[in-house]
């Protein structure tokens, strides 16, 4: 006989499944030692949004004078940005914890919890059963074994969002988003920034023109070392020197007040004793799922960060629906992950969809190109944009393969391609489709016409 009839471990995005659970009326335990809402809520996209928001406030009143504006920036409260941010968003996880604890049919054990059997995990000093079990337990930061780090006292995005007083200097070890959104903020409320990042580019992952556009605005911003490889950390004087490499053997020293680890993501599943479960991980070790979500062990589901699919909110959000018609409703189902999005939300914004050219060629696949700058619309010449761009990539005969976009709200931008590779629309429908002007949606529909000559 089981205790539940589901648990679910992990208290980010799959809160959702076990409220829809209890409320279809299964018998539900949900295992969170807290705070609720995972690392979207607490430790990444909420709060990083937030201070990102400030910083560009910061960055509004400095680019006035641009606009022929006199505008001064007297201060900067920090310590109140960031305190705001902390009272918002505990009050939420607190508030969703209570609500819980509240809520009929489910059973909220703030705890951390491993696996001794089949569908049965450690609870409150006692083996617990689940007839079905959703392993929901996200991710972390990667600290890689560089020589000295584990000495020093350094940060990661954990860490580093709750500051209240901004470092002296800062020396972010990494290049793609979480580094290039920091560095930005903390660039513009006065920290001395410097990236090192091992790729010939930041954001590498990133369509070719994108990340070299990036690269250079960021280079104008603060310093910005690729194509180095972090061999070292030390402790030197009040603060840290860290020590790089390039292939050739050139070597790097850069002094900081702080050091920020922003080298990626690790699964949380090296503690869960899966083994005990049957559940499957890769080499990576995030868990293998098939199709439909489920686990190598019968009746055990994964989502989110640890399933390895796509480490977006967005991406959890989505399978979080499907886990719940499929595990709660028995709406059994493919996941269809095609036209997955991503933003990265420095200044400018950076977002993108589908194929990079890169993997065009590497596929060895024929495609053409169209762009289109923001600098040549009516909206990009009104609010001076001079970096941004759309590029669209497409089959001879009209299949989007990808878009990507770096310049002004290109997370609101990149959407009409979403929209249009998810529904199977041509190039030729989204040039022939009637877009407002002055937009700056009028910037991607140009970018369509030029890949559709």
């Amino acid at each position: 006989m089981t205790d539940f009839e589901l648990i679910v471990i992990g208290g980010g995005t799959a809160n959702n499944v076990a409220a829809a659970a209890a409320e279809h009326g299964l018998e539900t335990a949900l295992v969170e030692p807290g705070p609720l809402g995972g690392t979207c809520l607490n430790r990444g996209c909420n709060p990083s949004k937030i201070l990102i928001q400030a910083a560009n406030a910061v960055t509004h009143v400095r680019d006035a004078e641009r606009f022929h504006v006199d505008a001064n920036l007297e201060g900067i409260d920090w310590e109140r940005v960031v305190d705001e941010m902390d009272d918002l968003l505990g009050e939420i996880a607190s508030d969703m914890a209570d609500r819980y604890r509240n809520t009929e049919g489910l059973t909220l054990f703030e705890e951390r919890t491993t696996f001794v059997d089949e569908r049965t995990v450690e609870l409150d000093g006692q083996a617990v059963t689940g007839e079905k079990v959703v392993v929901a337990t996200g991710s972390r930061p990667t600290v890689p074994p560089i020589d000295g780090l584990e000495a020093v006292d350094y940060l990661t995005s954990k860490e580093v969002l709750y500051l209240t007083e901004p470092p002296e200097s800062l020396v972010i070890l990494g290049g793609g988003y979480i580094a290039v959104e920091l560095g930005y903020v903390f660039d513009s409320i006065g920290t001395d920034v410097t990236i090192i990042e091992k790729n010939d580019s930041l954001v590498s992952r990133e369509d070719g023109a994108v990340a070299a556009t990036l690269t250079e605005i960021a280079s104008d911003r603060h310093d910005v070392h690729t194509g180095h490889l972090v061999t070292a950390v030390e402790e030197f004087g009040d603060g840290y020197r860290v020590h790089a490499e390039t292939d050739d053997g050139e070597t790097l020293a850069v002094d900081g007040s702080d050091v920020l680890v922003a080298l990626g993501r690790r699964p949380n599943t090296d503690a869960l004793n899966l083994e005990a479960a049957g559940i499957e991980v890769d080499d990576r070790g995030f868990i293998e799922t098939d199709d439909y979500l489920e686990t190598a062990a019968q009746n055990v589901w994964a989502q989110g960060d640890v399933a390895g699919n796509a480490l977006f909110k967005h991406s959890g959000d989505y399978e979080t629906r499907h886990v719940i018609d499929t595990v709660v409703y028995d709406d059994r189902r493919q996941l269809d992950l095609t036209a997955m999005p991503h933003t990265i939300f420095t200044e400018p914004q950076i977002a993108g969809v589908g194929a990079t050219e890169r993997e065009l060629e590497d596929d060895g696949r024929e495609y053409v190109v169209g762009r289109a700058d923001y600098a040549d619309s009516a909206m990009g010449r009104a609010k001076k944009l001079e970096d941004g761009f759309v590029k669209v990539l497409a089959t001879p005969d009209g299949e989007i393969l990808g878009c990507h976009i770096i310049g002004y709200e290109a997370s609101m931008l990149i959407h009409e391609a979403v929209v249009a590779m998810r529904t199977g629309a041509s190039v030729d429908e989204v040039a022939n489709t009637i877009h407002a002007h002055p937009t700056l949606g009028k910037v991607v529909e140009a970018a369509f016409r030029d890949s559709s000559n």
